[in-house]
């Protein structure tokens, strides 16, 4: 598999690139713990919005992945009418499409959108808002500088 690291510079970069395409409102960030918790705590103080949560998922064991994505830590999004939803990548889009089922069925008077940094074209969803596709197995910075000798 042909891995490609990912350092904080391109993120940021790419982060900034996000916020030029999203152009609807939202009152709420949704990270996707882990990885997507750097960035809805920039988009966050970005946005200004202290509105920040996390939902965690497990659809990944290191490079393999499981037969069904588990969704837990549902946030309280009682009072929120639209919510950004943010994702490193939208690789197959089952993650997507089953926090997405959760969400909806939990509270179905929010309209839900979607930012990814990664979008491949061959996924069951597409994001509201994306960067750019991927060449390769990613390698985020958050996942392996601290693992770096």
């Amino acid at each position: 598999m042909h891995k490609i690291y990912y350092p904080y510079q391109e993120f940021k970069e790419d982060l900034k690139t996000l916020t030029e395409k999203i152009d609807q409102h939202f009152d709420a960030i949704l990270g996707i713990a882990r990885g997507r918790l750097s960035m809805a705590q920039m988009l966050g103080e970005y946005y200004d919005l202290r509105e920040v949560y996390a939902i965690n998922t497990i659809g990944y064991d290191d490079t393999e992945k499981k037969d069904s994505v588990e969704v837990f830590n549902i946030p309280n999004l009682q009072s929120a009418k639209q919510v950004l939803i943010v994702d490193d990548i939208v690789d197959s889009g089952d993650t997507l499409i089953e926090i997405l089922n959760v969400l909806n069925e939990e509270y179905p008077h929010v309209t839900f959108l979607s930012a990814s940094l990664f979008y491949k074209k061959t996924a069951k969803i597409t994001p509201t808002w994306y960067v750019k596709e991927p060449k390769g197995w990613i390698d985020f910075f958050w996942s392996v500088d601290l693992r770096k000798n």
